[in-house]
Parts: structure tokens; sequence; C-alpha cells
């Protein structure tokens, strides 16, 4: 910073003076000073500094232009984000089932998938991607665009593969991210007239006597049925043989025909034949009993603290937009909160849920540290 004495009674910053010289005229801030110039003008002799600082300040102002556009740039960009945000959902959405139609997951997804078109003003389309116990599917939303346009409706098996599989070709939290559960029903243990029991006592019994005898079907290796039984073999001491399907609508049939004698499903499913008195209700899996089902026992009756519920919920690809995150979960919630849907569940013995995606987030961490207790103590392992 150059200092000059021009006539003045202190040193003087001639950027902060209103100097005028042949050349330029610099008006700079006000300063008030003890006695006047002894000259008016700077002299000419100046011109030459002058011309520095005039050359400064020109780069000054276009580099203060720079910026400003640049931030009208950002800025713009910013509100144009915003705007597309905002405008989510703008075309049909994909709402993949990794199951088989026909089971209490695929209904429970169409009803949803009604409710949310109307709320979003979007269609969503139910597809289904059944395989592998539900990785076929999952794996396919996993790697799906993080736009909001392919969400998937999974179930445990959501956190029982995770936790079952040496291998998956996803990581299930790092590459998925929860939106909301829909609703979730206890599972229903449910045997053919043919079996030699009634009960639920009488099956344990049974089974005690005859190890192994007895075959129980399940949606496939690593489904919830099939995950669910372990853990009552466990809890119990008993030996049943697991009857693998390609979901659960295959393994149900051929309960009903007599093939296998018993199964974990649910009211949703296995409703119609329990009161058709095509199959027996056994046990349920809640801790308190069913007001659709007073007269059938809790597990927790004979097993004490067992519990068991088939959940239903939307995850994402990881990365997917949080505005379309949280308007996707504050949908799910409107939808189960409905009259209409609530009517349907109240039918089909589900609880409605509508919960956060931090709270989904949470249950499945929970889940997977719970089945890996359970993988470690019976040495299953799932292909």
């Amino acid at each position: 910073m150059v200092r000059i004495r021009a006539g003045f009674e202190e040193p003087v910053d001639c950027r902060l003076v209103a100097a005028q010289c042949g050349h330029h005229q610099i008006f700079h801030g006000p300063r008030s000073f003890r006695q006047k110039p002894i000259m008016p003008r700077l002299p000419c002799l100046l011109a030459q500094d002058h011309n520095r600082h005039a050359e400064t300040l020109s780069e000054d102002t276009m580099t203060i232009a720079r910026r400003t556009f640049l931030a009208g740039g950002i800025s713009l960009t910013t509100a144009m984000v915003a705007r597309a945000q905002a405008a989510y959902p703008d075309k049909p959405i994909r709402l993949v089932v990794p199951f088989p139609p026909g089971g209490v997951t695929d209904v429970v997804a169409r009803m949803m998938a009604q409710r949310l078109a109307a709320d979003l003003g979007q269609p969503v389309i139910v597809e289904n991607k059944a395989g592998a116990a539900g990785v076929i599917g999952s794996e396919f939303v996993a790697k799906a665009p993080a736009d909001g346009y392919t969400l998937l409706f999974t179930t445990p098996n959501h956190t029982i593969n995770a936790a079952f599989r040496a291998t998956m070709p996803y990581d299930t939290e790092k590459d998925l991210q929860p939106v909301s559960i829909a609703g979730q029903v206890p599972m229903l243990l449910v045997s053919h007239p043919s079996a030699p029991f009634t009960t639920f006592q009488g099956f344990i019994d049974y089974a005690r006597k005859n190890p192994g005898k007895l075959n129980s079907s399940s949606a496939g290796n690593g489904t919830l049925p099939h995950i669910v039984m372990e853990l009552l073999l466990l809890k119990t001491g008993i030996q049943v043989t697991n009857v693998p399907y390609r979901g659960a609508a295959p393994a149900l049939a051929d309960l009903v025909a007599g093939q296998v004698q018993l199964k974990f499903d649910t009211y949703a499913t296995a409703g119609q034949f329990v009161a058709d008195r095509k199959l027996n209700a056994l046990a349920i899996t809640s801790l308190t009993r069913s007001r659709l089902l007073p007269d059938v026992p809790t597990v927790a009756e004979t097993v004490p603290g067992f519990e068991g519920y088939l959940w239903m919920g939307m995850v994402a690809p990881a990365g997917t937009p949080k505005a379309a995150i949280d308007r996707l979960s504050a949908a799910a919630k409107r939808a189960v909160q409905s009259p209409e849907l609530r009517e349907r569940f109240d039918k089909e013995g589900i609880d409605p849920v509508g919960n956060t995606p931090d709270e989904f987030r949470a249950q499945v961490a929970r889940e997977i540290a719970q089945w890996r207790d359970l993988a470690k103590a019976t040495k299953i392992t799932v292909d």
C-alpha cells in the first residue's frame, strides 16, 4: 500500500482520497482532514500510481461481477433442484414385490399401490420379481436409479437374508433406504385336518415323540415362515422337516391338499381355510390373542416371550433424495390411516403401522442382529 504526503499534515493513502488528474477521476469514501490540501489536485506525476489503483479497482469490480454472476447461477440451480424435488413424482412409480402373486405381501402391496397413486397423483404399478427368498427382487431395486421411481415392498426376508446368507449381491443396510412399514400381522400356525393333532400342545407332544416325521411347508429357505419355525423348534427342542416352495401361495396350496402337515401362515391368507374347516389353527405368534380368533392360543402361552410378525414395508435405493423419501413416507402413513384401508386391514388381521424412515431403519438393524444370533445358534445357512 503506497502512502504519500501531498500537502497533508498526516500520511494519506491515495486510494482513500478523491484524486483527480488529467488521466483519471476516482471517487472514494469521505474522510476528514485537519487542514485543506495545499494543492487542490494531485500532481500528474502521481498518474502512474493512479493508473495502478484504477487497474486494481477495475479488476476488483470484474471479480465482484464474476462472483455475483456465479452466485446468481448457483441460486438459480438451487431453485431448479428445489422445484424438481417439489414436483416429485412426475411419472409412474414401480413397486416391486419380491414374491409371487397371491401371497399376503402381494395383496397388501396392491392395496397400498392404489392408495399411494391417489395420494401422489401418479400410477403406482406393482411388479412381481420372485426368487431366492426375495433376493432377486431386492437386488433389482438396490441397483435401480435412486430417483424414487423404483421401490421395493418387502418383508422380514429383508433382514433374514442379511443374517443367514453367506454372500449377498447387495448390502441390505447400505444399498437400500427404509421408507415406511405399512402394516404387520402375526404368524398363524395351521395344520391339515389329517394330522394326528388338533391343538398346539398336541402338536408339540406328537413332534417330541416322532422327531422328523412332520413336514412344514414354507415360502422358501430363509423366508419368515421357515425362520419362525426354526426359532420355535429351537425353543421347544422338537424336530420338524422344512419343505421349501417358491412362494407362499404354492406352499399353502400343498398344505390344503394334505401334501404337508404344517405351515406358519397369516390370517389374511389362511383364515378362510380355517373358517371352512379345511385347516386347523393351532396357535398365533402375537403376545396376546387375536380378536379374530379368540379361541386360538398364542405360542407365548406355551413358550413364554415367543412372538413373530410379518411386517410389510417400502424401501428405496440408497441415495434417493430425502424429499422423495419423506413424501413417500408421509403418503404411506396417510394411506394406512385412511378409513378404507383400515377397514380392509382389519378384515385381514393386519395392524396398520405407518412409521418413519428412521424408525424403520432402527427396526431393520435390530432384526439383523437378532437373526444373526439365531443363525449362530442353529448353524443354519441359506444359499
